[in-house]
């Protein structure tokens, strides 16, 4: 019985020591559990290289959410400003440690975020400040250094920091006018809300117009919302956005400066000069003659109460970008120029003189001479028989067709004025006889992408020659040794008759087109937007940020759009391939044009939203007279 007892016991033991082990084994199974589910909840830490983290469009949102300042750098692997920037970044990395996170995405792999903040360029360095719960991307626009950015950071990270009220004014049809016609200068943009350049505009409108807020003699930045405030909008003949347009006590003027902060602060500085400048000594005039590298006008007036003085600023107003204006009440520099009161003289540069043509040519005002008279004058003899175009002048001053371009080291410096005047003097032979056909020189250096869009980059010869005609098509002259007054006859004769055949920049023919957007090429351009059908074209680079944007919205709109007969959707890679008419320009990217049937010679700019629902509907509205509309 004993014996039994003790074995019952021991069997009683035997069975606790299982039970407590299986427990304490299901307790730490529990607790592992427990662990790994703790891992798995908790986002990893991205990757840091050098103390700079290294975000992507998966990890971003997770890593900035409890933060409430970031610096981004958003950067492409093979951009060289890059691969310069990243040893400060890395510098100012370190310097922030522990205030503030310092991370860089690669904005060519993760473009979902890349498309979300704007990135166009690269580097491009922003800062998120949490304000009210959100954060805020802050464009960072001051100097590389590691001190400025730090400077900057810190500053935004004071938990008191507010964002500075907006610099720019708004205005409405209620306070446009008293707003603009009380003020000496101000530029105003026209916007539409849904506009990607309106939005990529904004930033830097706001950063210009901070900075002239803060002058000595503030210039005023203004905004109009063109959808909300349409009576503006077509008062002002806004036809697409962003439109700006520089007003002067309510008389507006085109706006021609740059879109950047640096563009529009320079302009509107260089604006709110006087347009023209007061001559007062002979010895004065005399400089500004022999200095001069382009054209020079001069208005002689009475005193500064001359009605005539008055329309001849106007006009130096709108045209202060193209020309240099001065203006004298001294009789003496009257006399040395050859005018009189109520008179302006034009100026050649001398280098530009030949015994051909004028030095100088007279305007004589009247009673109601008018700004437009004055600026169509100027645009008549600004351009000598045989000037220089270039890079600031080939637009403004040779946009007329016919055009003939000779290109070789033009200097007129000391050493080398010689040279350049006699092969010069050979193009005034020829540009004597054809008087309907515009000449110039162009230094060769300065136009390296012409000469190679017609194959002429590796000419062995000093001299080589494009003829643009009235569609801008270009037509090179075969490279000749023996280049000469009579070379240049020929060739000029022969392009005028029609003899010689355009050399168009095309990519290859695509091997297959039946996709739901067409390609087109150069070599393409007639067939298929010039041909029968209408059309919408795009015009883009493979570079630009907004094109791959709106890439998957027109492929979705060929897509519905592949049953209409009526109708053809259309691509063109405007840095590979000539536009062959110039009534199709691309200016900015994308550029996109609706060539209606019957009317390919007038196309119609399209400047609408960028989503589905807006090309659509402008592609119904052109079809409306159709049996097809959608």
């Amino acid at each position: 019985l004993n014996m039994y007892r003790w074995k019952n016991i021991l069997l009683l033991i035997s069975l606790g020591l299982l039970l407590t082990a299986s427990l304490s084994k299901a307790d730490e199974e529990e607790n592992d559990d427990s662990e790994d589910e703790e891992e798995e909840s908790a986002p990893s830490e991205p990757e840091r290289e050098n103390g700079v983290y290294v975000l992507t469009d998966d990890n971003f949102d997770s890593f900035i959410e409890d933060k409430e300042v970031v610096l981004l750098e958003f950067y492409a692997p093979w951009c060289g400003h890059c691969k310069t920037f990243a040893p400060t970044y890395e510098k100012i990395a370190q310097a922030l440690e522990g205030k503030v996170a310092v991370a860089k995405i690669d904005a060519t792999a993760s473009k979902d975020l890349g498309g979300r903040y704007e990135v166009t360029g690269y580097p491009t360095v922003k800062i998120l400040k949490k304000v009210d719960g959100e954060h805020q991307a802050i464009t960072y626009d001051g100097a590389r250094t590691e001190d400025a950015v730090v400077q900057k950071v810190m500053e935004l990270s004071d938990p008191d920091w507010k964002p500075p009220p907006e610099a720019v004014l708004t205005l409405t049809t209620e306070n446009f006018d008293e707003t603009v016609n009380n003020a000496d200068i101000i530029l105003v943009e026209f916007y539409a809300p849904w506009c990607g350049h309106c939005k990529k505009l904004a930033p830097e409108y706001e950063a210009a117009a901070q900075e002239l807020k803060n002058r000595d003699t503030p210039l005023p930045l203004a905004k109009v919302d063109a959808t909300a405030e349409s009576a503006l909008g077509t008062r002002f003949d806004v036809s697409g956005y962003p439109t700006l347009k520089l007003f002067r006590r309510g008389r507006a003027y085109e706006y021609d400066g740059g879109r950047d902060k640096t563009g529009i602060v320079n302009y509107m500085l260089e604006q709110s000069k006087p347009p023209s400048t007061s001559v007062e000594t002979v010895k004065a005039i005399r400089n500004i003659l022999h200095h001069s590298s382009d054209v020079t006008i001069i208005g002689c007036f009475n005193g500064a109460d001359d009605t005539n003085l008055e329309v001849y600023q106007d006009s130096g107003n709108s045209l202060r970008s193209e020309y240099t204006f001065h203006h004298t009440f001294n009789k003496d520099v009257m006399d040395d120029v050859g005018c009189s009161e109520g008179e302006i003289v034009l100026f050649h540069p001398e280098r530009f003189h030949s015994k051909y043509e004028k030095k100088s040519y007279k305007f004589p005002f009247s009673k109601s001479t008018t700004k437009a008279e004055l600026e169509k004058y100027f645009s008549s003899h600004s351009v000598p028989l045989v000037g220089q175009r270039t890079r600031d002048n080939k637009d403004k001053r040779y946009g007329k067709r016919p055009l003939v371009v000779v290109y070789y080291g033009v200097d007129f410096s000391f050493d080398y004025r010689v040279a350049t005047q006699v092969w010069r003097n050979k193009v005034l032979e020829v540009a004597n006889q054809f008087k309907k056909v515009t000449f110039a020189i162009a230094n060769e250096e300065d136009f390296q992408e012409e000469l190679k869009r017609v194959g002429l980059e590796d000419s062995p010869e000093e001299i080589n020659v494009i003829a643009y005609d009235d569609e801008d098509r270009k037509y090179p002259m075969e490279p000749n040794e023996e280049f000469d007054a009579e070379v240049l006859q020929e060739f000029v004769e022969d392009f005028l008759a029609g003899k010689l055949k355009p050399k168009i920049k095309s990519a290859p023919k695509p091997k297959k087109n039946s996709g739901a957007v067409k390609v087109v090429v150069g070599d393409t351009f007639n067939e298929l937007v010039m041909g029968k059908k209408n059309v919408l074209i795009e015009f883009y680079a493979p570079w630009c940020g907004h094109c791959k944007k709106l890439e998957p919205v027109f492929k979705k709109l060929g897509k519905k759009l592949k049953g209409n007969d009526k109708v053809v959707i259309a691509k063109m890679d405007a840095t590979a391939n000539d536009i062959p008419h110039s009534a199709y320009k691309a200016e900015g990217f994308p550029t996109l044009y609706w060539a209606p049937e019957g009317s390919k010679d007038k196309p119609v700019k399209y400047d609408g939203g960028r989503e589905l629902d807006d090309l659509l509907k402008f592609v119904n509205e052109k079809l409306s007279s159709s049996k097809d509309e959608l």
